[in-house]
């Protein structure tokens, strides 16, 4: 297997969020060869403005976030449940790399590998935050892993209180998405490779 880069994506803002410890045991959780780096400028990312997304005007944090996704193999993204659906920081941010106006750099969510997991303490879990988030890539033409679904219900009661990971059956069903995931990130590099050659 080549070096895979998974760029890692909570929609959490919150400090103790479980959704970002999700993505710690994720990273821990990683096999060699395969580096998941977590994202941290999501509260940066400005309120999406479509006068401002081309390359000449774009806002830096932006144009970051955009480079990021379009290095890395492959996204993880880890999200909480608000009002039924995605928070509102996750979804700006989605629509800030989903364009290409001048049609001159390519769209980073394109054909992208995508995993989706989600942490709430409710019975319910992420689940249709998580649905949610499955339909924006729909749009986006994103490659989602389609299973295993990793709803993590209850999350305190899955977590410790150092932000933990301690339940076994979640940490199996994690690593399951995760290895799903870079089967396709792995067949995402080589096809990158051959175009590049």
């Amino acid at each position: 297997m080549t070096e895979l880069k998974i760029l890692a994506i909570s929609g959490s803002l919150r400090a103790d969020s479980h959704n970002t410890a999700l993505l710690h045991a994720a990273r821990a959780l990683a096999p060699a060869g395969v580096t998941v780096e977590i994202y941290e400028g999501l509260g940066e990312v400005p309120p999406y403005r479509q006068d401002l997304d081309t390359p000449a005007v774009r806002p830096a944090v932006v144009q970051d976030l955009r480079d990021r996704i379009t290095a890395a193999d492959g996204l993880l993204i880890a999200t909480p449940e608000y009002n039924y659906s995605i928070p509102g920081v996750l979804k700006n941010a989605l629509d800030w790399v989903s364009t290409d106006w001048t049609r001159t750099e390519g769209v980073p969510l394109l054909r992208k590998p995508v995993a989706i997991t989600g942490a709430a303490p409710s019975n319910f879990g992420s689940a249709r935050a998580q649905l949610a988030l499955r339909q924006v890539f729909v749009c986006t033409d994103s490659d989602v892993v389609v299973k295993p679904e990793v709803i993590v219900f209850r999350s305190h009661e899955r977590l410790d209180a150092s932000g933990q990971l301690v339940d076994e059956t979640t940490r199996e069903l994690l690593q399951g998405l995760l290895g799903a995931l870079l089967v396709k990130a792995e067949a995402h590099a080589e096809a990158r490779l051959l175009t590049a050659a």
